[in-house]
C-alpha cells in the first residue's frame, strides 16, 4: 500500500499522514507552522515523537525538560536539522522564537517510554550514497544513536541533486515482504521544483508513480521505491522509518537491476 498527501498552507498542525490510517501500524506524520511568538502543545498519546525542525527558531519543553534558541536554518537547504525525540505517553509544548516556523512532527507508534533528548547538527552522521547520477547524501537523525535510547523510530533527512536519483538502485527494506513502514516529505530548491516518486512490487501487482512537489509526503508499507529529481532541482526529503521489532536497516535490491552495484 502507499499513500500520497499535499501540504495545505495553514497556521499551526496539520495533519498529512493520520495516526492509524489504513493500513499503515505504525507511522503518522504531521506539520507544525508558526509564526514568532505562536504556541503549540500536544500529547504523545501511544506514540514516539521526533520533532525535527525545518525552518526557524524555537523552544520546546517536555516534561521536566525545556530547551530555547533551537534550530540554525532557515530552510531545509541551509544546513543540517535539529531534532527533538519527544517519548510516548508524554506533553509537549512549542514556542516560535522567530518567524516563518516549520516543524516536521515524525510519530511512530511505541509501547516502551525513554527520556526526551535533543540531536543536534553535529551529531548527524553524514553518508554518501551511490555514485554517477544516483550519487546523493544521507544524514541520519535516529539512528545506530537511538539504540536503547528509543524504541521504533528511524530518521534521516537526505539532498539528490538536480537530475540524480535516490534510492538506487531499486531497494526496499527487507527481503520478505511485508517490509518496514516508511514516508518521504519532499521540498525542492528551487521552490517550483518537482520530482517522481516511483512505487513498485516486482510482480507489477503495485506499479505506481507520484509527482511530488514541495510540501508532499508518500508513505509505503511495500515495494521498491526510487525517486527521481527532475533537471534544475535539488530535493531534500526527511524520511522516517519503523516496524514490529529490529531497527536495523538491511536493503534488499530489486534483482533486475543489482549489475549497478558492481
Amino acid at each position: 500500500m502507499s499513500y500520497y498527501s499535499q501540504t495545505k498552507e495553514i497556521s499551526g498542525y496539520q495533519d498529512l499522514i493520520k495516526e492509524d490510517h489504513g493500513e499503515f501500524k505504525y507511522l503518522a506524520f504531521g506539520r507544525i507552522s508558526l509564526s514568532k511568538g505562536q504556541y503549540y502543545s500536544s500529547s504523545t498519546r501511544n506514540y514516539e515523537v521526533a520533532l525535527v525542525i525545518l525552518s526557524g527558531k524555537v523552544m520546546i519543553g517536555c516534561e521536566k525538560e525545556e530547551w530555547s534558541d533551537l534550530g540554525e536554518r532557515k530552510n531545509v537547504f541551509e544546513g543540517k536539522a535539529t531534532t527533538v525525540y519527544v517519548p510516548c505517553q508524554s506533553e509537549y509544548r512549542v514556542m516560535a522564537q522567530s518567524d516563518h516556523v516549520e516543524i516536521a512532527v515524525c510519530k511512530v507508534k511505541a509501547e516502551e517510554k525513554f527520556p526526551p533528548f535533543i540531536v543536534r547538527p553535529n551529531d548527524m552522521i553524514a553518508h554518501p550514497r551511490g555514485k554517477e547520477t544516483w550519487q546523493r547524501e544521507v544524514n541520519d537523525i535516529i539512528g545506530d544513536n537511538g539504540d536503547g535510547r528509543v524504541h521504533r523510530i528511524i530518521v534521516g533527512e537526505s539532498y539528490l541533486q538536480a537530475g540524480h536519483w535516490s534510492s538506487y538502485p531499486p531497494h526496499r527494506f527487507y527481503s520478505e515482504e511485508p517490509n518496514l513502514e516508511a514516508l518521504f516529505h519532499y521540498h525542492f530548491n528551487p521552490s517550483q521544483g518537482f520530482g517522481v516518486q516511483l512505487v513498485y512490487t516486482e510482480d507489477q501487482s503495485i506499479d505506481e508513480a507520484y509527482i511530488v512537489r514541495s510540501g508532499d509526503t508518500v508513505a509505503i508499507n511495500k515495494g521498491f521505491h526510487p525517486l527521481s529529481a527532475a533537471g534544475g532541482y535539488t530535493i531534500y526529503y526527511l524520511w522516517v522509518m519503523a516496524r514490529e521489532s529490529s531497527r536495523i536497516l538491511e536493503p534488499y535490491y530489486d534483482p533486475k537491476h543489482t549489475w549497478l552495484n558492481l
